[in-house]
């Protein structure tokens, strides 16, 4: 079945404010994957390379997931910007026509596409709705 749950953007501040919700709601990470440990790494600057690509903390039955939006990296934080509803699908083709079929009529950011981990794009719906389609294959 396909899960929906936040996906929250910080301004390089991403592992002390996971380290304080995991201090609110208890529990461990799922998942910590730094810039330094992904195939991008050649393309962040040294001093940001500890910097938080991925995060995830289970709060009931969701996951709070969240990364560091680097300027470096021609992000720019801004409040509305700042989160997404992220959806992870059980299968490689239901990630794609989900994708198709919620991004048709808004703006493409990042197609889906084959990543180190599984298929990802981002978009913004045509009524202003920011989304991420995340199929995990080791997940599945």
């Amino acid at each position: 079945m396909t899960t929906i749950n936040p996906y929250v953007n910080f301004p390089g501040n991403t592992e002390k404010a996971f380290n304080f919700y995991k201090s609110v709601f208890g529990g461990e990470f799922l998942a910590v994957i730094r810039f330094k440990d992904t195939p991008e790494a050649a393309r962040v600057p040294e001093d940001e390379k500890n910097k938080i690509m991925h995060i995830a903390l289970p709060i009931g039955n969701n996951i709070l997931m969240a990364t560091d939006a680097l300027e470096s990296m021609g992000h720019t934080i801004n409040s509305g910007n700042n989160y997404h509803i992220s959806i992870s699908p059980e299968s490689k083709e239901e990630a794609i026509r989900l994708f198709n079929e919620l991004s048709e009529g808004g703006i493409v950011h990042v197609p889906i596409e084959k990543m180190f981990w599984g298929y990802f794009g981002m978009f913004t719906d045509k009524f202003g709705i920011q989304w991420m389609v995340n199929y995990d294959e080791k997940a599945n």
